[in-house]
This record gives structure tokens, C-alpha cells and sequence, in this order.
């Protein structure tokens, strides 16, 4: 590693010498001199850190030792000795004693005040034993008066061997409560009885809504559980969560991500199937824009809004531009095309193993698809679609194809969100095209004990979360969390990307798709930045760009590579410390 550094800073000395001249020039720097300094005095930096395994994120630079900063923006970056000319007698040196720091990560995937909203309501993650998960709920229900709604979610009944919750598990203490708990993955919930009754379902109601289903027992009782858009049935009844809570949801969310080292987020916001695609907006105008322009906001915002509502985008992107400010970007627009595969509502080309008559569902049909896409990408906007199962991302994939078709060639970047398990040959489309898969390492954990069960041993190996092999196709990732859907920890889903070992598995879930570090952090900074057009900013620690960085705990470039293991010690946004 000492040898790489030190060739690396060679390089940099070469490199910081043509930079120098140009600091003064060029934006996006305004460095103004004072004066009584010589026009041609190169501007001192005002944070300098040294003795540190810097990687960057750049290839032409893939490694330092030394990194300056200055009016939150990186100076210069090389080793020490190359960065002398910028410190001046006011430049605070940060020792790092040989602690490794990274670009700020960004996630590629979050749900930003959804998250926030669900560390104030019933926590359901990780729980794994059906009697914790009533205990939960009860101990809910007894802190809120009568006839207040019981908000909650995140379980998973693949911990607790599988089994579906029911009405009945939490109907006997929740009679003048009425009930709503999301399961982890967005696509499924749980109502109690009282929930029920008021969104009128019953045995009596027997149609499903279009792209939803309601579940009920063999006697065709409902038990509970709602699917994809079957869910706006009793979502439509909750009460509006009011600007207050939804602003102290973003304020929230934003400390627990700066804690875990995440400088800028992409926010698919508060939109899934059977949500109003109002909610994004009300978000924007009530909570992103208060926070900016109070200043309130301490990461940085890329959101993207329904697909349904892309025309609105357009005319605000025409209007104010992509970039509101350094801290909010308008990203683009997002549709659904399946459900998830915990929730047996991934979209397949064949049948799930254990439901023989279920292939999954279909959110959204092709041509509605292809009209809305085409007419976003034509003027400009960025298309994300959710996709799942094999035959979702085939789908969205043949749309992309119509589009390019329809629109022409050009630098559009298309994303699939998820992009988790794939037929045999898409692998090489998302190369060809040089579509955008974005991923969610940590997902793999939640299905490594079920997928083989839903999909057959041999397709749940063959197709299921390859990271390895989309990279080796020339296809580009971007990793992200999914939260609240999975915890917000890059270092976390990083491990899981290059160690792919789910909880009491002592092997690989298909050893062949791990990924290196090097590959890991990369598609949580430089290439998550370029899937949202934002590298001329993010991801790199390159002169000029925002001065976003994460210092670890670690001192050992070889041991984090060999175990992916470390936490964060602190982070920085503009070059000013965020956490601690």
C-alpha cells in the first residue's frame, strides 16, 4: 500500500503543478485575494489533511496522502510535499495518523421521510419470533389514545421461519385502534380488523384492485395483508402526517445519515404502489425547499418524483434548472413495473416455486410505460424504473430500447432500480445499453434464506443479485440502501457486496459475484454521482469539486480490502465537519 501511495503522490506532484495556475481562474472556485497578496499568490487553503490513504475515487489519482481544502471545495490532493505552496499561516492540519478516508457516499436508493418517519413508529426490523413482533404492536397501542392510528413497519416473517401475519395476531388489544404495518420490502402491510372494516373489505368485497390483491383465507375471510396497490385501500384513510412531523422526519433522517457517512442521498421519496403521487410534491414544496432555503439541509438531495407526473418535472427543470442549489437536484422521475420478491409480487418469467400459479405482478403495462417514458426522455428528464423479477427488467428494458428507437441516441443514463434477478442474457444488455443498475446489496441478506424456496435452487443461483458479472458486462453500478426498506450503512452494504455471507450462512450466496473493495466504493461515490449526472460535483475527492469526504477507523488500506470491515469516525460536507 506505501508503494502505491507514494507513486500515486509522485503523480500528483506532476498534476498539482498544472493545477495551481488554474485556481485562480476557472469556476467553480471564487478565490479572492486579498489586497495586499501578488495577483499571481496561489489562495491558501483553510483545512489541510495529511498523513492519511486518501482514495479518491479518481482514476487518474486513485490514491493520497494529502488533501486540501478551501470555500468548500477541494484545492488540491497529493502528498504533502506537493500541497506546501497552499498552506498559509491560518490553515488548520488535520493529522489522520494514517486513517483511510473516501469520497462522501452516496446512496443511490432512499426513501428519505419515509425513513425518517419510521424511527418514530413501531420498529418491526429484525424481528424474528412472531410473540416479539405482538409485544411490539401492544406496547404501541398502549402510549396512543383511542382511535388513533398505529403506524409501523419493517418486518420480515422470513425470520420467523415464514409464517404471514394476520388480523388476528393483534386484534384483541387494538379493537379501537385501527392497525397499519408495512412489511420491510414496501409491498405488502398488514391492517387489522378495525383498518379493514373502514376501508370496507371484507368477504363480501371480492375484486381485487388492478396491480393488488387483497389476501384472504380459504373461506375467502380477509387476513390482513394487502399487496402492492391493494394497499392504497386503507393508506388512502390514514391521516395526512402533518408538515411538522415531516420536517423533523428529514432532520432525522439527515443525522442518522451523516453518522453513517452519506453526504448525498438520491430520494425516491414517498411514492409506492398505492400511495398518492402527490406526496413527493407536497415533500418538495413543504420540507426540501423549507430546509434549503432556511438552511437547514446538511446532505445533499437528488429526487426524483412519479413517473405520472413527469410533465410537472419538466416544466420546473425548464424553469429553475436541474440544480436548485448546491444542496437540492431535481433527478428526474421513477415507475413501478412489479412488486417484490418477498411479497411473491416480483414480476417472473416463470412461476414461483412455491405458488405454481403465480407469476407476479405486472404494476404497469407496457404502453403506458413506453408513452410516459418516451415523452419524459424527449425533453430531458432522467427514467428510473423499479424492477425485480426477470421478467420486469426484461420488460423495462425492451420499453428503453422503444425509447432510444423513438427518440434517438444520446447521453440519457436510464436506472433500474433494484435490477435484482435477471434471465439469462439481460446481463449483457445492461452493457450494451449501458443502462444504470441500481442496487441494493443489502436486499441479498433478506433473500438468501427464502429465494431458493420462491424461485428454485438452480434459478435463485443463476440469476439472482449479480453484481460481478453486470460490472463485467461494462454495465455501471450504483449501490443504495432501499431505506427504510434496509438499514442506511454503506460500510455495511459494502461488506455485503464483496462477502455476499448472509446471517448463519458460513459461505458466499454465489461467491463468483462478490465484488472488490475498490469496485464497492466506487458505486457508492463516482459512479452513483454519474448515474444522476452529478460528476461534475460528487463522488471523487478531484480538485474542484464539493469537499465531501468520510474519515474511517481504519489505518490499514490491506485489511479494509481483505475484510471490508470499518466504521465511521467522521464526516465532512464543504470541508466542514457534519459528525461527530
Amino acid at each position: 500500500m506505501n508503494l502505491v501511495v507514494i507513486l500515486s503522490a509522485s503523480i500528483a506532484l506532476g498534476l498539482a503543478v498544472l493545477y495551481l495556475p488554474l485556481l485562480n481562474l476557472s469556476p467553480p472556485f471564487d478565490f479572492r485575494l486579498s489586497s495586499s497578496k501578488s495577483a499571481n499568490q496561489v489562495p491558501f487553503a483553510e483545512l489541510v489533511l495529511k498523513n492519511g490513504v486518501i482514495f479518491t475515487s479518481d482514476p487518474s489519482l486513485p490514491f493520497a496522502d494529502s488533501m486540501a481544502v478551501r470555500n468548500g471545495r477541494i484545492l488540491g490532493v497529493g502528498n504533502y510535499s506537493s500541497l506546501q505552496g497552499l498552506i498559509g499561516n491560518d490553515t488548520q492540519e488535520l493529522n489522520l495518523q494514517g486513517k483511510v478516508v473516501v469520497p462522501g457516499f452516496i446512496d443511490s436508493h432512499v426513501h428519505f421521510i419515509p425513513g425518517g418517519l419510521q424511527m418514530a413508529r413501531v420498529e418491526l426490523r429484525g424481528v424474528n419470533q412472531k410473540a416479539e413482533f405482538v409485544s411490539r404492536v401492544k406496547e404501541a397501542v398502549t402510549k396512543l389514545p383511542q382511535g388513533s392510528w398505529v403506524l409501523g413497519g419493517g418486518w420480515n416473517n422470513d425470520l420467523w421461519g415464514g409464517e404471514l401475519p394476520m388480523a388476528s395476531w393483534i386484534d384483541d388489544f387494538s379493537r379501537e385502534n385501527p392497525v397499519w404495518l408495512t412489511r420491510m420490502d414496501g409491498h405488502m402491510g398488514l391492517a387489522n380488523s378495525l383498518a379493514l372494516k373502514l376501508a370496507g373489505i371484507s368477504s363480501d368485497s371480492s375484486e381485487d384492485p388492478n396491480g393488488g390483491t387483497v389476501m384472504k383465507t380459504a373461506l375467502g375471510e380477509p387476513t390482513g395483508l394487502l399487496i402492492d396497490a391493494a394497499m392504497k385501500l386503507v393508506v388512502a384513510l390514514i391521516p395526512e402526517v402533518s408538515v411538522t412531523e415531516r420536517r423533523e422526519a428529514l432532520l432525522r433522517a439527515t443525522g442518522l445519515a451523516l453518522r453513517r457517512g452519506v453526504t448525498t442521498v438520491v430520494d425516491f421519496g414517498r411514492f409506492f404502489p398505492g400511495g398518492s403521487p402527490e406526496d413527493p410534491w407536497e415533500d418538495f414544496a413543504d420540507v426540501y425547499q423549507w430546509a434549503d432555503y432556511s438552511g437547514k439541509l446538511r446532505t445533499r438531495m437528488c429526487l426524483f418524483f412519479p413517473l405520472e407526473t413527469w410533465s410537472r418535472v419538466a416544466d420546473f427543470v425548464k424553469k429553475s434548472g436541474r440544480a436548485l442549489s448546491d444542496w437540492v437536484y431535481l433527478g428526474g422521475v421513477k415507475a413501478f413495473a412489479d412488486g417484490s420478491l418477498g411479497s411473491n409480487s416480483a414480476l417472473f418469467h416463470e412461476p414461483y416455486f412455491d405458488e405454481p400459479q403465480n407469476y407476479g405482478l405486472q404494476l404497469i403495462d407496457m404502453e403506458r410505460l413506453f408513452n410516459m417514458t418516451a415523452a419524459a426522455d424527449k425533453l430531458g428528464l432522467q427514467v428510473a424504473v423499479h424492477a425485480i423479477g426477470d421478467k420486469a427488467n426484461d420488460m423495462v428494458l425492451e420499453v428503453y430500447d422503444s425509447v432510444v428507437s423513438a427518440n434517438g441516441k444520446r447521453d440519457r443514463r436510464f436506472r433500474i432500480e433494484h435490477a435484482q434477478h435477471l434471465a439469462p442474457g439481460t446481463v449483457n444488455l445492461f452493457g450494451e445499453r449501458q443502462v444504470f443498475a441500481s442496487v441494493q446489496p443489502d436486499h441479498l441478506l433478506d433473500d438468501a434464506g427464502t429465494a431458493a424456496k420462491k424461485l428454485g435452487t438452480e434459478r435463485a443461483m443463476r440469476g439472482s443479485y449479480l453484481f460481478h458479472s453486470l460490472l463485467a458486462s461494462n454495465a455501471q453500478l450504483a449501490l443504495g440502501s432501499d431505506w427504510p426498506v434496509a438499514n442506511i450503512n454503506p460500510l455495511g452494504s459494502i461488506r455485503t457486496a464483496m462477502k455476499r455471507v448472509p446471517p448463519d450462512w458460513g459461505s458466499a450466496w454465489n461467491p463468483a459475484e462478490c465484488l472488490s473493495l475498490t469496485d464497492s466504493l466506487i458505486a457508492h461515490t463516482i459512479s452513483a454521482a454519474r448515474a444522476c449526472f452529478l460528476e461534475d460535483k460528487l463522488g471523487s475527492l478531484s480538485p474542484g469539486k464539493f469537499a465531501d469526504f468520510v474519515i474511517l477507523s481504519i489505518d490499514s488500506w490491506d485489511d479494509f480490502a481483505a475484510e471490508g470491515s470499518a466504521s465511521v469516525e467522521a464526516t465532512y460536507i464543504d470541508g466542514v465537519k457534519a459528525y461527530p
